[in-house]
Formats: C-alpha cells, sequence, structure tokens
C-alpha cells in the first residue's frame, strides 16, 4: 500500500474567491500583462456567486493565449508578489486542516485549473507538497501561449491526479480531496474521503446523495449556513435584551468585548439560564460566539441540534479529552470568539454562595495557546429566574427580576501558570459582582435546596461544603 494524500482545489475552497484578478494585477503590475481578458470581470464576479461554470475551461485556454510572449521571470516575478495577497484571502479554518493533514504524514498537494507557473509560488508558501495544475509550454524564456499536456479540469484534473499518484505511489483509495466545484466530481469520486467545500448547487445535491461531507472553511466543521450566512448570523436579530419577556437585563460594558479577532469570554455559571442571557448580550457585538457547552445541552433533541449547528463544543467531562478545548483551540486560531464558565458547572450546596470562585483552567490553558484576551462577565441574579431545582424557568410578567450584568477589560495574564491565571479569571469576575456577593453567609434551607437538582433525595442542611466548579 502506497502513501496517502490530501488534494485541495484552490478557488473557493482554500481562498474565499476567485484568484485570478489577483493574478492579474500583480502580472500588470510587472509589465507582463497589458490588458485584461474580454469580459473577465464578469466572469469573476459570477463566480463568487455560483462557482465554477461551463465557461471555466474555455476561460483557462484563453489564458494561456494571452501568455503568449511573457517572459517566464518576469511571470516569476509576479506570482510570488500573488502568493502573499493570495495568503490574506485564505479561508480561516483552511490552515488548521492543512496541518492535520501534515500532521498525519500525508502529502500535501494543490489540484487546480490554475497555471502551474502562477500557483506554484502559492502553494509553496502554504507548505504544500506538490501542485497539479495546468502547465504552460515555454521555448527561450518565453511562454508560447499554448497549454503543455492537458487542461487539468473537469475529468482532466481526475487524469492529471492519477497520472500523479501513480508516478509517486500514491493510495487513491485512503487520500482526501476537497473541493467547491461540480466538476471535481470525478476527482472527488476517486477519493476515499472527498469534502464538498463551499459547494456550488449542483456538488451540494451530489454530495448529500453520496453523503460525501459537506463544510465551509470559513465556519467550524459542522456549522449551519443559509444563504452564504451562518445560523448565528440569521437569529442575531433575535438575540435582544428587550426580547427575554420575564426578565430586565442591566448591561454595562459590552463595548468592551472586541468585534474581530481572537477573543474568550468567560462567565460565573449560577443557573440554567446562564447560557441565555450571555448569548443574548454577546449578540450585541455582532459577531458569532462558539460556546463549551456540557454534553447534556448538545444531547438534547431539539436544543442540542442547535447548538451543532451554531457550532457549539460538546464537553464531556468524564472522558478527560481534550478534543473540545483544541476544537475551541483552532476556532480561537481563525480568529474567532470562544465562550464558556470556567467553573464548569453550577456549584451546589454551600459552594453556591462562596465569595471566592473557583474555577477549572480550560479558559487559562486557551489563552496561553493562542494569545487571546480574555474577557470576564459577571452575572447575578439568574438564578432567581431558573433556580437549579426548577425544571423549567419562571416567567412572571408583572414581577420581572432584574439580571444584573457587567463586562470587563480583558484579564492581565502572564501565561506561565495555568493555575496562577485561573486565579486571575475568577478574580476578574468576582471584581464585576455585586458588594452582596462578596460577603460571606450563611443560607438558608430554601436557598441550599434551590441548589440542587430537582427531584434531589439529599439533607442540603446536611451537605459538606465541596469545591466550587466541581461536579458530584
Amino acid at each position: 500500500m502506497g502513501q496517502t494524500a490530501a488534494f485541495f482545489d484552490l478557488d473557493r475552497t482554500l481562498i474565499k474567491g476567485a484568484s485570478g484578478p489577483v493574478f492579474a494585477r500583480h502580472l500588470a503590475t510587472a509589465g507582463v500583462q497589458r490588458r485584461s481578458l474580454p469580459g473577465s470581470d464578469a466572469i469573476f464576479a459570477a463566480f463568487r456567486v455560483l462557482g465554477e461554470t461551463a465557461i471555466t475551461a474555455p476561460t483557462a485556454r484563453l489564458a494561456a493565449r494571452a501568455a503568449a510572449g511573457w517572459p517566464i521571470e518576469s511571470v516569476a516575478a509576479a506570482a510570488a508578489a500573488a502568493a502573499d495577497e493570495l495568503a490574506t484571502h485564505v479561508q480561516p479554518y483552511a490552515p488548521g486542516v492543512i496541518e492535520e493533514h501534515r500532521e498525519a504524514g500525508r502529502v500535501l498537494v494543490m489540484a487546480t485549473t490554475s497555471p502551474a507557473p502562477l500557483v506554484a509560488p502559492f502553494a509553496e508558501l502554504l507548505g504544500f507538497d506538490e501542485v497539479v495544475a495546468t502547465e504552460w509550454e515555454a521555448a527561450d524564456g518565453t511562454y508560447t501561449g499554448s497549454i503543455d499536456g492537458h487542461l487539468v479540469w473537469g475529468r482532466g484534473k481526475l487524469d492529471a491526479v492519477e497520472a500523479w499518484a501513480i508516478a509517486n505511489d500514491i493510495d487513491l483509495a485512503d487520500s482526501y480531496a476537497y473541493s467547491d466545484s461540480f466538476y471535481d466530481v470525478p476527482l472527488l469520486d476517486a477519493v476515499g474521503h472527498p469534502t464538498a467545500v463551499n459547494a456550488d448547487v449542483r456538488l451540494a445535491a451530489v454530495a448529500y446523495l453520496r453523503r460525501w461531507h459537506l463544510r465551509h472553511f470559513d465556519l467550524p466543521d459542522g456549522v449551519l449556513k443559509i444563504a452564504g450566512r451562518e445560523l448565528q448570523a440569521w437569529l442575531r436579530p433575535l438575540q435582544r435584551p428587550e426580547l427575554l419577556a420575564n426578565v430586565d437585563i442591566d448591561l454595562e460594558g459590552i463595548e468592551r468585548i472586541p468585534r474581530e479577532g481572537p477573543v474568550i469570554a468567560v462567565f460565573n455559571h449560577r443557573s440554567y439560564f446562564d447560557g441565555t442571557v450571555v448569548g443574548t448580550v454577546l449578540g450585541r457585538t455582532g459577531r458569532s460566539f462558539r460556546f463549551l457547552g456540557k454534553k447534556e445541552v448538545f444531547d438534547a433533541p431539539v436544543i442540542g441540534y442547535m447548538s451543532k449547528m451554531a457550532g457549539g463544543i460538546r464537553v464531556d467531562r468524564g472522558t478527560g479529552s481534550d478534543e473540545p478545548l483544541e476544537q475551541a483551540i483552532l476556532a480561537l486560531q481563525a480568529g474567532e470568539a470562544v465562550a464558556l464558565a470556567p467553573e464548569g458547572t453550577i456549584p451546589r450546596g454551600p459552594a453556591f454562595f462562596e465569595p471566592e470562585l473557583q474555577g477549572r483552567w480550560g479558559a487559562a490553558r486557551l489563552a496561553q495557546a493562542t494569545g487571546a484576551a480574555v474577557h470576564p462577565i459577571g452575572l447575578w441574579g439568574t438564578e432567581v429566574v431558573w433556580p437549579r431545582n426548577r425544571r423549567l424557568p419562571r416567567f412572571d410578567l408583572e414581577r420581572r427580576p432584574t439580571i444584573r450584568v457587567r463586562v470587563g477589560d480583558a484579564v492581565p495574564l502572564r501565561h506561565r501558570s495555568l493555575d496562577a491565571d485561573t486565579k486571575r479569571i475568577m478574580k476578574a469576575l468576582v471584581d464585576l459582582l455585586p458588594p452582596e456577593a462578596k460577603v460571606r453567609r450563611t443560607p438558608t434551607p430554601e436557598e441550599l435546596a434551590a441548589t440542587y437538582p430537582a427531584g434531589y433525595r439529599g439533607d442540603p442542611t446536611k451537605e459538606s461544603t465541596r469545591r466550587p466548579g466541581t461536579d458530584t
């Protein structure tokens, strides 16, 4: 059995749109291309919206003819300059997927219809091992205007990949391929692990029927995208505090959350209602947040499905797996926002009333691994709406409780000790709570009972104090 490889298409797969306009600009700057192909702007505009069409192949042939007389050295210089610009167009989650294949020891191959002389520097910049692309014929230091071999498009792309695989002892049946285009169905069908990325309508239909994996490289794997927007974006107009009819929200400091770039939002855990409040508040930022939540939420029939489609990250603490944190790290490395409760679960019994909050080191580890800022969100009053001993929240529209929400500045972390940084994060949360939260007191039996799950059979007044943030 030979090696395995991972094949990546370029346009609308690794990068969001078309590479053609970028190459054209740099060729013009280098003094090589003096005029654009007729109708090229319209073709690229249609490509961004619809994906690849039957006119792609003729366009690729015309591009080869237009290159007649171009000096090879000048084209190489333009391609190198274009590579730097194209690197800024790489979709956020593509580097993580590439790295996974690299770590697995697979050969990384860029397989594209685009001209090999133009894409080779970009492929090298991204760390690809090989390029399978349309070759231009050259003679006497210039390109002749003809294609050297066959056009790497449609069935021709599969032929080129198969020829390369045979020459390099690659087992296609155990290899991977990623593309957006219906015209790459032959290639996707030839590998053992096909993935339709940002699929055009026809490819999406084929992928659904053949049960191929569907995903987008600008979103976490599994996030639902409708008409070019993810689920959270469609639901954001509903994330308004005034739409929470059973409570009033007293909010300050939401402007402290960065509107772009990696960020970690942490909140203290007091109630089943915390996620609803935090989600509503963070919706004011205009960006999507990936919530880390307990498996019980994700395993629920309706809420769980919606959580997965919105990009939530399922945490099963019983397994001790690092996979949830790894998913969160990938999201932060892609410039996204993550939200979690460092306590892990709602403290119960006497621990619920402790002025000092105790947390796990997950948030500190995420910050250490990615350099993302950690912003604390102090909650107070959510337990009045949905205490732990109730199966459903309270709805009293006449006497709506006020939930206090305070968002703080980024916590100054040192990234040396996870324990020390966790203490800094938890202290920052305490600092955002009202004065009554910081005074130790003896709770009443009724208050203690409210901190236990519905149906709890023990005696809350005899329960020993547990460390907050632990499950028992």
